[in-house]
């Protein structure tokens, strides 16, 4: 099969870029913040990576790129993250919006973009919202969809808000990928690993690690050592048998205790099985091992990059039978930002109230509190009531006089 030509921002250690190549793309270049990532992404894999702020223009020129067949990336997570506070724009870490733009630039035939779930949240559905409406003015028709990668074959649940654009021509023959039959568990993927060094007491421990794992937590570089996660993930690991406080540098030995005695603690190499790599992939991560963990946990798993990279490709190729309507469509994620886009003008509240048909004044006003973290918000008191306009997007989009240049320069060995 031909290989399309990608561009990948944000890359991370491979996982995107192995579960696309595995579809049918290679990256003819790879942007990556974190120098050891991108170490281990030159090393395994072809294509050229980058080292430096993907917003830098000093590190690449998007429109070097003009036509390519996929723009992907998986930006910064935290600004969105339950974890987190969910500042969203005002997250100086934010580049979701800024990729947005690059469309305008390298035209792609098409777009994947993936983040946390909490970008699905009702918070964000004004930030969503002119994502969609962005993508449709450029010529795109775009969708989201929650994906979980237990349903493609991964050992952990670990949602993932996805984000794919096509151009009409190719939108209808678009589908999201279908959940596999069966799901895998912790003990079936990591049987062959954690025996590795003869644990008598393997067995004994697949059948106590007999579910879905929670979502494996990489963590920022304001993150401690490596291990499990919060206090929750720590208690739902130990109940399939994981020591969640840290990561081994190797599987219990032969005369290591039961897990009913002592859990286990999972190694880099299992962490990596369970975010989807094989072992045949053969997969070198660079850096010591804290580093080499916060690389797999930040992943996008190579299982679910596969899948949505098959679904793209097949849309690229015009495979199957064209949808009379694209599954992928603009559809309506904030009414009362879409009232107000559409005014541009002042609108009464209680004009918001009619274009929802069953909200009150209460509930327009808790929505226009969430568009005020995001969007500049006019409010005007009339004779027949107070008024709003929606002004400006606050975040990033590639302005030069934006805050977030400052905070990167004063922090760059922190951001992540």
């Amino acid at each position: 099969m031909k290989k399309l030509k990608s561009v990948e921002i944000c890359a991370g250690a491979g996982g995107q870029a192995l579960g696309l190549y595995r579809a049918g793309f290679e990256h003819v270049l790879a942007v990556e913040l974190d120098p050891t990532a991108a170490e281990t992404l030159r090393t395994n894999s072809g294509g050229t990576v980058k080292v430096g702020d993907v917003a830098d223009p000093t590190v690449w020129n998007p429109s070097e790129y003009e036509g390519i067949d996929l723009f992907a990336g998986g930006v910064p997570c935290p600004p969105f993250s339950v974890a987190g506070k969910q500042l969203g724009s005002s997250d100086e870490r934010d580049l979701f919006a800024w990729a947005i733009e690059q469309v305008a630039v390298i035209r792609p035939r098409a777009l994947l973009l993936e983040n946390v779930r909490g970008l699905a949240a009702p918070r964000f559905s004004g930030y969503r919202q002119r994502v969609l409406d962005r993508l449709t003015q450029l010529g795109y028709v775009a969708d989201w969809k929650l994906l979980h990668a237990s349903d493609f074959g991964v050992a952990q649940l670990r949602p993932r808000f996805v984000l794919v654009a096509l151009k009409p021509e190719e939108a209808v023959y678009f589908r999201w990928p279908e959940p596999q039959a069966a799901e895998v568990t912790v003990g079936e993927a990591l049987r062959d690993l954690m025996g590795a060094n003869g644990w008598k007491h393997v067995d004994e421990w697949v059948s106590l690690a007999n579910k879905v794992g929670p979502t494996v937590v990489g963590g920022s570089k304001k993150h401690g050592g490596a291990d499990l996660g919060p206090t929750r993930a720590k208690a739902a690991w130990a109940a399939l048998g994981v020591d969640g406080k840290g990561v081994a540098d190797e599987a219990p030995g032969s005369d290591a205790p039961p897990a009913s005695e002592r859990l286990p603690r999972l190694t880099v190499e299992m962490v990596a099985r369970l975010q989807g790599w094989r072992a045949d992939d053969d997969w070198k991560f660079a850096g010591r091992k804290t580093s080499q963990y916060r690389q797999i946990g930040n992943a996008f798993p190579p299982p679910v990059a596969e899948a949505v990279g098959r679904a793209i490709r097949g849309a690229l190729d015009h495979q199957g039978v064209p949808h009379d309507l694209p599954e992928l469509e603009a559809g309506v994620h904030d009414p009362v930002y879409r009232a107000l886009v559409e005014a541009n003008d002042f609108v009464r509240i209680d004009r918001l109230v009619r274009s929802l048909g069953d909200a009150n004044e209460a509930s327009v006003e808790r929505r226009l509190a969430v568009l005020a973290q995001d969007f500049e918000l006019e409010v005007r008191a009339t004779p027949s009531g107070i008024a709003y306009k929606l002004g400006n997007f606050m975040g990033f989009t590639g302005q030069q006089e934006h805050g977030r240049h400052a905070y990167f320069e004063a922090h760059r060995n922190k951001v992540s």
